[in-house]
């Protein structure tokens, strides 16, 4: 009995050694809107999987110059599709890995309740002191803010009151903490379980702005990578797609 024991206990060892030695990383890098459902998605990818994915956010133009200086990332899940497409075109990016992880949206919010309208009228107003923007030259829904600022005919007039975070990430924290009233976001930063996490909100148009077509491409240093190519199966797979989706993104 003693001796049968001890035969299942080596090869549950052996199971669990070549499990461990098949599990890879991957290095990550992440644009600062997808921030929390990319932390869900990573802690069930490492779950499922064994693989785990070592995750950097922040601005997707500063990680454009990272990248092409060589910086040790394997994956890259871009705000927009234009930038993989250059990384693809300059052979920073594997050829024909790109892909659309997530349709982004673009929101008006402030922490309190009350300031935003459900029509975007409190911009024509201007009855405020700082409307908060990401910066347009690094982040897509920087950009995209400024585009629906000058479609509405008020760019201008607003212009004085602007306040430019560095990333998407920033300028919600302008928002949330009350240095400026009111600021473009990402839906997926103020949205869970279905509805609004708190505060005033418009959700602006889609005909506003370009969409925020967010692309996810492997990068050159993670082409013979396992866990990279697992966790783009991944993110293209139901439980990755039901992730995203509750935090507001189309697909």
């Amino acid at each position: 009995m003693r001796a049968i024991l001890a035969r299942l206990l080596c090869a549950a060892a052996a199971v669990l050694s070549c499990a461990a030695a098949q599990a890879a990383e991957v290095s990550v890098a992440v644009a600062a809107n997808f921030t929390a459902p990319m932390q869900k998605i990573a802690a069930v990818f490492e779950r499922d999987t064994g693989h785990k994915a070592r995750l950097a956010f922040g601005a997707t133009g500063k990680f454009y110059a990272q990248i092409r200086n060589g910086a040790p990332f394997e994956l890259f899940l871009s705000a927009d599709d234009t930038t993989p497409a250059k990384l693809e075109e300059d052979g920073s990016a594997v050829a024909g890995s790109r892909f659309t992880y997530a349709i982004g949206k673009l929101v008006l919010w402030s922490a309190q309740a009350g300031v935003v309208d459900d029509q975007g009228e409190v911009l024509k107003r201007g009855a405020f002191a700082h409307l908060a923007v990401a910066n347009p030259k690094t982040a897509p829904y920087g950009a995209a803010a400024l585009e629906v600022l000058r479609k509405l005919g008020v760019a201008e007039a607003l212009a004085p009151k602007l306040v430019t975070g560095e990333n998407i990430a920033q300028t919600h924290q302008f928002v949330a903490t009350g240095n400026a009233e009111l600021g473009f976001v990402a839906l997926s930063q103020v949205w869970a379980e279905g509805r609004l996490s708190g505060g005033s909100a418009w959700l602006v148009p889609a005909e506003l702005h370009a969409p925020l077509r967010q692309d996810a491409v492997i990068l050159a240093k993670g082409r013979d990578n396992p866990a990279a190519r697992a966790l783009v199966e991944y993110l293209r797979g139901a439980k990755a797609a039901a992730i995203i989706k509750s935090y507001g993104y189309g697909q």
